[in-house]
């Protein structure tokens, strides 16, 4: 029968090829829904913790308002990177991200896949891709480098030999070499398995078919269809199995497998209790004695993998050995520890070193961001009567209100104390989600990420000439100093890993465009890391600072503070890169920079 079914096959460090099935867009469909049902749950949960703690503590309320957002931005991101590709739903149908050449996927994978996600739900696009990809890889894996693969283990039959209470003893004279050919058999084998959990009916009509197709090679034969079928099945085991000294049959493909798996089963068996275990807790949870023991197991199994491919072993047999391996392929080469160290030098070193690597993305993100806001400045300027067209009603108001406000001593904007950790919350949420988009719009050739820049560059700078119009720019910017170096660069990084992922599909240079593609998402996704500290922190001042009362000295001491930090942090990322580029000897940091996260 014609296999319609998608595969991937990798090579792995042992020489065993594994044949992964790709799952389809039925099975991450239904997965997907079963996690945007826990997503819901978790939100209403958390939507009424809000309404019990909110007369409580503003600050506890504040927390669980970035825990709202971090759930419905970060839990297939923290699911995948954390539990080795696998969301709650994933895990039940029985479904697994892995990348392109078999490895487990890391925390940035998952996050590069997932940031990519409402583009692929818009207009479900993401949907179409995995329906044509030959791999069923929407935007999200593509960027990744991840491909969504079957992981449920084959579960075959019991192969033991007839026990001596067994109803028909077998004659050791009445048996010599096979009677059946090997595709009556595997039919033979499957029934006799699969019989005492179909109903009464279909058991015995099957049962009937089956004996007519032997009948006239058993003439002497029990009344009873399944009686019969019992004797004959085995028999023909015992046959196979070469038990019967020189009445046996030749040693065929057939026979050499049936052996291995009367001999192995036992073995396989204990291997997939060990993979099963090292799945859950990792390979920490072996113990020294243990873990050579596993590896030894797993490299046992992949040679009974090759031999049961080369002896033409039952699909059943050889889907079995093929996710025992992929299995223990993916419990000993994947990241075993995401420590508190791993994770700060990720954000410490690593995520700086890429905005230094890239560099001239950043400079090009400014640019397409200050070019558009000196150009909407001049024209509110030159032309004020465009303000009500091009302004949104609430800046015009709070235009309208400044003077009032600024000769009655209030600034820009002003919240109590109380409310302050609501709005530093709010205001960090708004900015990570605008950088996301931002970096998510660079898969269109980098056009998404260039009309965002452009506009919201734009919008600011109206927004600036109308208020110098009415004069009250200092009003304005007293507000913007103390956050605004930090929110605007981090508005410029997120721009960067954009035109990364536009300049990989436009120009990939020597590579192919699918692996210069995954190449800047890896390094877009060190952008993105940096990106969200420097959101934190800007959004912290603009919540606890900016919109307070805080004096114009203050804020610009601040300002001035969170620069000498950024040069500080940005430094830190110069000296990783020069290190890891003497260590490859490489002047492209795309390929250089290591990665611990």
């Amino acid at each position: 029968m014609p296999d319609y079914r998608q595969h991937l096959e990798v090579e792995t460090p042992e020489h065993v090829i594994l044949d992964y099935e790709v799952a389809g867009i039925g099975s991450r469909a239904l997965a997907a829904l079963a996690d945007w049902l826990l997503i819901a749950l978790g939100t209403l949960l958390t939507v009424l913790a809000l309404g019990f703690w909110r007369g409580i503590s503003n600050w506890v309320f504040a927390l669980q308002l970035l825990v709202l957002y971090a759930l419905v931005w970060g839990y297939f991101t923290g699911f995948e990177g954390l539990r080795h590709g696998q969301t709650p739903g994933k895990r039940w149908l029985g479904i697994r991200v892995i990348r392109d050449t078999g490895h487990p996927v890391t925390f940035s994978d998952a996050a590069a896949r997932n940031l990519l996600l409402p583009v692929d739900l818009f207009g479900m696009l993401g949907a179409f891709l995995i329906a044509i990809h030959p791999r069923a890889k929407r935007l999200g894996d593509l960027v990744a480098g991840t491909v969504v693969v079957r992981d449920q283990p084959a579960v075959v039959g019991s192969v033991l030999l007839p026990s001596p209470s067994s109803p028909f003893p077998l004659d050791d004279a009445s048996l010599g070499a096979p009677l059946l050919s090997d595709a009556e058999f595997r039919l033979l084998r499957e029934f006799t398995q699969r019989a005492p959990a179909l109903p009464a009916p279909v058991r015995e009509r099957l049962a009937r078919d089956l004996v007519a197709r032997v009948a006239e090679r058993f003439p002497a034969r029990p009344a009873g269809d399944l009686d019969f079928l019992s004797r004959l099945y085995q028999e023909e085991r015992a046959r196979r199995q070469g038990r019967f000294g020189a009445r046996a049959a030749p040693a065929s493909g057939a026979s050499v497998v049936e052996r291995l798996v009367a001999r192995k089963q036992g073995r396989w068996n204990e291997f997939q209790a060990l993979t099963e275990r090292v799945a859950r807790e990792g390979l920490d949870a072996l113990s020294a004695p243990e873990l050579p023991d596993f590896a030894a197991r797993y490299r046992e199994v992949a040679a009974d993998l090759a031999r049961v491919r080369t002896y033409g072993a039952d699909p059943l047999v050889r889907v079995r050995l093929e996710r025992l391996v992929a299995a223990g392929h993916d419990a000993l080469y994947r990241e075993q520890r995401h420590t508190w160290r791993a994770i700060a030098r990720f954000l410490a070193r690593e995520c700086p070193a890429a905005i230094v690597a890239s560099w001239r993305y950043v400079a090009l993100a400014c640019v397409t961001f200050l070019l558009p806001a000196l150009a909407g400045f001049f024209l509110l300027r030159d032309r004020p009567a465009l303000a009500p067209e091009l302004l949104p009603d609430v800046m015009i108001e709070r235009a309208e209100a400044g003077a009032a406000r600024q000769a009655a001593g209030k600034g820009y904007v002003e919240t109590a104390a109380a409310e302050r950790p609501l709005v530093a919350s709010s205001i960090i949420a708004n900015n990570v989600r605008v950088a996301f988009s931002c970096f998510a719009g660079g898969i269109f050739f980098g056009v998404g990420s260039l009309v965002l820049l452009a506009f919201n560059g734009l919008e600011l700078g109206a927004v600036s000439g109308h208020f110098a119009n009415v004069g009250l720019l200092s009003y304005l910017w007293t507000f913007v100093v103390g956050h605004g170096v930090l929110e605007l660069f981090s508005i410029w990084v997120a721009g960067a890993a954009g035109f990364l992922l536009g300049r990989a599909l436009i120009a990939p240079g020597v590579l192919p465009r699918r692996d210069a593609l995954v190449l800047a998402g890896r390094t877009a996704m060190r952008l993105i890391g940096a990106v969200i500290v420097l959101l934190l922190v800007a959004g912290s001042i603009e919540g606890f600072l900016s919109s307070g009362r805080a004096p114009l000295p203050v804020r610009i001491a601040v300002s001035s503070g969170s620069v000498v930090v950024l040069l500080l942090y940005l430094a830190s990322g110069a000296r990783e890169l020069a290190k890891a580029r003497r260590y490859t000897g490489q002047p492209s940091a795309t390929t250089a920079l290591p990665s611990s996260a």
